[in-house]
């Protein structure tokens, strides 16, 4: 069975869903569909990990709180089912930036009413340009969606056909429809919005919670530009985005194992190749949506 992406999505966007796809067999998988059209069953956050609690008697389920820009993901995982993660969580001292890979999960205590949640598979400490670089990401991902949906909603009728004609990926251009269907015209305002704010915190190694200083915005927001923007002020060689994809995916073919590529290794082999590092890891999130490569791991890259 083919692995489920981990998508990037802040807090904001995963807590306003109210729409479940649940799976037809026992081995299928269920999404949650977010208002801009996220397919989620995994998704991969970083955050500053707030509080971890015991909900249970017996110790054995803990709840704990991930803060982003946007809002705060909530995790329960126990010794029962995710015994690694909910020890790594219980050996964490807060407050301390987080990264985690999980499944989403919902629920539904009365009908029209959804929670949603993360079960994690694997969390790990991780340092502030970690959660810097996942904010911008996070962003650009966000931003891929807002222009679907809008592209989408100009759509007499929105069909997946005709987005991933736009060049949007298969579980995008089906989440978006469902999106539609469900919530109705969607408030992309709203998101547009979210973008902006996140673009607005910087994590600086000496304040955790510190804003990002008004000279520092030009260069965050120079990361969303277009792939084509960034290929043009790159090495001349490179003459566009598609041939940079293929490079950094050769690499990833040439030194993984049985086990996959390690992200720093992957990185470096491509700087060989005159790729700067926003390329390479330009490139591995958009092979990652296309599902060449996936991350069984985190920091682990391995092909499909």
């Amino acid at each position: 069975m083919k692995r489920e992406q981990a998508w990037r999505i802040f807090s904001g966007e995963f807590n306003d869903s109210t729409v479940e796809i649940e799976g037809s067999g026992e081995k299928s998988p269920s999404y949650v569909i977010t208002p801009l059209g996220s397919k989620v069953n995994r998704l991969f956050a970083i955050g500053v990990l707030t509080d971890v609690e015991h909900v249970s008697e017996s110790e054995d389920m803990i709840r704990a709180h991930i803060s982003d820009p946007t809002g705060v993901f909530t995790l329960y995982a126990g010794r029962q089912y995710q015994p690694e993660a909910t020890e790594q969580l219980l050996a964490i001292e807060v407050p301390a930036f987080v990264a985690v890979v999980g499944k989403a999960r919902t629920y539904q205590p009365e009908e029209g009413t959804l929670y949603v949640s993360i079960r994690p598979e694997s969390v790990r400490e991780v340092n502030a340009e970690t959660r810097d670089r996942w904010i911008v990401e996070t962003c650009d991902h966000t931003k891929q969606r807002i222009e679907a949906m809008i592209e989408a909603l100009k759509m007499n009728q929105p069909n997946a056909y005709d987005l991933r004609k736009l060049g949007y990926s298969k579980d995008l251009s089906e989440g978006i429809v469902t999106a539609i269907k469900n919530y109705g015209k969607i408030d992309v305002s709203k998101y547009i919005s979210l973008v902006k704010e996140s673009l607005q915190y910087s994590i600086s190694s000496k304040d955790l919670f510190s804003p990002v200083k008004e000279k520092e915005k030009p260069r965050e927001e120079k990361t969303l530009k277009s792939k084509e923007e960034k290929v043009e002020s790159s090495e001349k060689e490179v003459d566009d985005s598609q041939d940079i994809e293929q490079i950094v995916l050769d690499v990833i073919k040439d030194i993984e194992g049985e086990d996959g590529a390690s992200w720093d290794s992957i990185v470096e082999n491509c700087k060989t190749k005159k790729l700067d590092e926003n390329m390479i890891e330009e490139a591995l999130t958009s092979l990652m949506d296309k599902g060449f490569i996936f991350e069984p791991v985190l920091g682990t890259i391995k092909t499909t």
